[in-house]
Formats: C-alpha cells, sequence, structure tokens
C-alpha cells in the first residue's frame, strides 16, 4: 500500500536531508576559506577540524525542525511556496539556535575564532540546496505518477458536486497520483457515475468494502442532505483503520475558501479567510505602505511637480482634486488626485463615470490619465491611513449603493484598506470594464494576501499597470 511506500520515502528523505546539509555546510566552509584567501590572507583561521565537529549538533538539530515545520509531509498537493516558506522559516530558526549554541562553544579558547561569516553562508546556503533537493524529488515524484506507478488508491463516499469536484482536479493533475477506484452511493444505480468514475455499490457496502479492499484513503464527499449518515459512515471508517478525509458540501452556501480554528475543541468554520484580519499582517503591510509611500513621493517628486505645473498653466482651477470614496470598514475619506477635468459643480461630476472622448477632460488630464500619473497624490492618502498601495480599487458611495445591490459579495472588498494598484487592475480590470470580473479578482486578493502578493502586484503594475486603455 501507498502508506508503505510514504515510511520508506521519508525514511529515505531524512538520510538525503542529513546529507544536504552536510553538503551545505561544506560548502559554506569552501565559500569562507576563499574568501579568506582573497580579503584577509594574513587572518588567523579555525582548523578544519573544529567547523565539521559542529556537524554532530547541526545534522540532528535542523533534521528535527524540518519535522517541526512539516517538510516530511506527502508532497502530492503541497504548493511549492508553503514548502519553500517552511524551509526559509526552519533554517532561520536554525541558525538563530546555532548561534546560541555557538556563543557557549566561543567561551572555549579552540572556537574563539569561529567566523560569524560561516553562520551566514550556511544559511543561504543551505536554504537554496534544500530548494533544489525537493523540487528535484517533487518532480521525479510527479513524473512516476504521472506515469501510473506510486499511485494512492481512494473510495469516494458519496456521490455530490463535492465528489465531482473532487475527480475534476484528480484528472486535471494527474501527477498528484490520486486513483480513485469508485463511488458508493445510495441515490445512484449501479454502474452510473461521473466521466471514468462509477457507482460501485451502496453506503451500506461499506464495511464489507473495507475488508476486502486495499484502499490507501476514504474521502466521503456526501451531499449535504444526508450528513445525517455521516456520524455512522465515520466510525466505519475509523473502525478499519483506513485513512479519511472529509470534503464538505457547500460551495455552493459558502463560495469561498473558508478556515477553521478552534475554539477549546469546538471547530468554528469561518465563511472566509481574511489574512489582514491578523495583527502581525496587517502591521507588516502598513509599515510597507509608509516606507513605499515616502520612498515613492521623493521618487516620483520631479514628475508631480511638472504635472502640477502643466494643469496650473493649461486650466483654470485648483490643482488636486478631491473626491469623496468608501474604504475600510465601509467609511468614507476623501481621496486625491491631480485634476484631470475642467472644474464642475459637485451635481454634476456625479452623474456618471467618464466615457470615451469625454468633452470634460482636458488634454493634459487625458494624457495623465492614461499614463496613471493623475494617480500619484493618493501617496499622501496612504500615508494618512485611508489607502494602500496594495488593495481593491475604492468607489465613490453612489456606485457601492448600486453595486452592492447587483453584484454579490462586493462589499467585503471593503474588509481591507483600497489599494492605490490592485490584483484587479494589473489584470486589465480597470475603469470602463467587467466590474463582476474585478470584484473576482479583489476577492482573490483578500483571501490570498501575502507580503510576496503585494510585491508581485506592484512590480507587475510598473510593466502593466501604469498605461491604462480604459482611461479616457
Amino acid at each position: 500500500m501507498i502508506k508503505d511506500n510514504q515510511k520508506k520515502l521519508n525514511g529515505f528523505h531524512i538520510v538525503l536531508d542529513g546529507l544536504v546539509i552536510i553538503t551545505s555546510y561544506t560548502l559554506s566552509w569552501l565559500f569562507l576559506i576563499l574568501g579568506n584567501r582573497i580579503f584577509s590572507p594574513y587572518k588567523q583561521v579555525l582548523a578544519p577540524q573544529y567547523y565539521f565537529v559542529v556537524l554532530v549538533i547541526i545534522v540532528p538539530l535542523y533534521l528535527f525542525l524540518y519535522g517541526i515545520f512539516h517538510l516530511y509531509t506527502p508532497k502530492r498537493v503541497q504548493q511549492r511556496r508553503y514548502e519553500f516558506a517552511n524551509i526559509c522559516k526552519a533554517n532561520l530558526l536554525g541558525i538563530l539556535l546555532f548561534t546560541m549554541i555557538l556563543t557557549l562553544l566561543k567561551k572555549n579558547p579552540y572556537f574563539f575564532n569561529y567566523s560569524n561569516r560561516m553562520v551566514f553562508y550556511f544559511c543561504a546556503t543551505n536554504i537554496v540546496v534544500q530548494t533544489l533537493e525537493r523540487n528535484v524529488i517533487r518532480t521525479v515524484l510527479r513524473s512516476v505518477r504521472s506515469k501510473g506507478y506510486n499511485q494512492k488508491h481512494i473510495l469516494l463516499i458519496g456521490y455530490s458536486r463535492a465528489a465531482e469536484g473532487f475527480i475534476d482536479r484528480v484528472n486535471m493533475n494527474p501527477e498528484w497520483g490520486y486513483q480513485v477506484k469508485g463511488i458508493l452511493d445510495d441515490s445512484k444505480e449501479w454502474g452510473t457515475g461521473y466521466k471514468d468514475i462509477r457507482v460501485i455499490g451502496k453506503i451500506k457496502d461499506l464495511a464489507e468494502i473495507l475488508d476486502y479492499n486495499s484502499l490507501d484513503e476514504i474521502a466521503i464527499t456526501l451531499s449535504i442532505n444526508e450528513y445525517a449518515n455521516l456520524e455512522k459512515i465515520v466510525a466505519t471508517c475509523e473502525k478499519s483503520g483506513v485513512h479519511t478525509k472529509f470534503i464538505p458540501d457547500y460551495n455552493n452556501i459558502i463560495p469561498t475558501v473558508p478556515y477553521i480554528e478552534d475554539l477549546q475543541g469546538l471547530p468554528v468554520v469561518n465563511i472566509r479567510r481574511v489574512p489582514l484580519t491578523d495583527s502581525l499582517n496587517a502591521f507588516l503591510k502598513r509599515g510597507m505602505d509608509i516606507i513605499g509611500a515616502f520612498v515613492a513621493l521623493i521618487i516620483f517628486s520631479p514628475v508631480m511637480l511638472l504635472t502640477a505645473a502643466l494643469i496650473k498653466l493649461t486650466s483654470p482651477g485648483p490643482l488636486i482634486y478631491s473626491q469623496e470614496r468608501i474604504g475600510l470598514h465601509n467609511k468614507p475619506f476623501k481621496m486625491y488626485k491631480f485634476r484631470s477635468m475642467v472644474t464642475q459643480s459637485p451635481s454634476e461630476e456625479k452623474k456618471k463615470w467618464t466615457t470615451p472622448n469625454d468633452s470634460r477632460v482636458t488634454p493634459v488630464g487625458r494624457f495623465i490619465r492614461k499614463t496613471s500619473i493623475d494617480e500619484m497624490p493618493q501617496f499622501v492618502n496612504v500615508l494618512m491611513g485611508d489607502m494602500s498601495l496594495v488593495g481593491p480599487r475604492p468607489e465613490r458611495p453612489l456606485f457601492v449603493e448600486k453595486f452592492k445591490e447587483e453584484i454579490p459579495r462586493y462589499m467585503i472588498k471593503h474588509q481591507v484598506r483600497p489599494g492605490i494598484t490592485g490584483w484587479a487592475q494589473v489584470n486589465g480590470y480597470r475603469g470602463d470594464t467587467s466590474i463582476t470580473k474585478r470584484i473576482d479578482h479583489d476577492l482573490y486578493y483578500i483571501e490570498n494576501w501575502t507580503l510576496g502578493f503585494d510585491f508581485k502586484i506592484l512590480f507587475l503594475t510598473v510593466f502593466k499597470g501604469f498605461i491604462n486603455k480604459n482611461a479616457y
């Protein structure tokens, strides 16, 4: 069975990790020696045996940390970025502990000259080599599974939308190595099913099938109106000792990626995961906003001064135009832009969006709207805390009232600060484009936020976001 293969693979992986740690440490020592010969040829260097004896501590310490950070869990559906994040976490904690141990060792005269640069070299080298090792293993395993080997045999309990969704994903990802043997269901006839997966019996046949089949997993995919049978099914699966997972049939009710928290032993399903509700995440993002906005104001100050001069020389009226928008927690704020239209009364301005060849847009305004230069005063909004560098674009109260009645989940975007740029904008949904598509992208950003995602959007904004073909 596959679980036996997994034990062998984990054992091999631990041995391989130990060899990789030793290799990374050796490479780091070579970098240190080479660096000393080039930059500090007369500096006294600790003898090699004193460097390498430390491996007696480092190897078991790091293998222990890899286990803590789930680096030996099956790689069938684990995403590369999460694995890389865990590699970094394990290595950074390892270096912290290593430094503490080294501080104690340096009290010994034999280790007094142990180079601090060696610690840095080892951390960087080990992260790179461990990442390469795991990606090679992942590639080999996925290739093997794509060819029909190392398969995990699964039985589905219940025919539902959850079962169909699971089968679709398995068919699209043969590298996962999942082989669905069939479905047990009380409402479907024998031989019917979905795609190539057939109903092979009733749910009452589960105990007998578990006695006579070598299954690696059971996936409970009951339709939501059959949950009354769930307790009995789980008890039968647990009695057999076969690993069991539950795939809930609630996608039509909760159209998002929920997460579960533990309330003193009571699992609580949160309908929507918003990473920025976490205090640390919010602090990190706010820190990036303040630094980024301050630097951007300095870098773009010549462009902003030139724009201000052109507006003043070509059109009467104020340089900066402020407009009420709806931001975090549905609170209104004044959003600043360079004025790109002729001066209007508030009642005229609220009537409509800008359209192609709009006579209200000035010649300078048309250029700064196309190039997004008109948005630059919003760096001040970021410093004030009304906006973020990255986030869903804010709308006027009039359109918020309209869209919240027409578009499901529209108001979710106000759970985070609005942004100067966003995932929707770098994907082309700016100006007069599909509001529904824009909201879909905004919700994806809200639920999948990371600092890395923000940097990716800012990077894409430089190449894709400044020139707005939908700005009039």
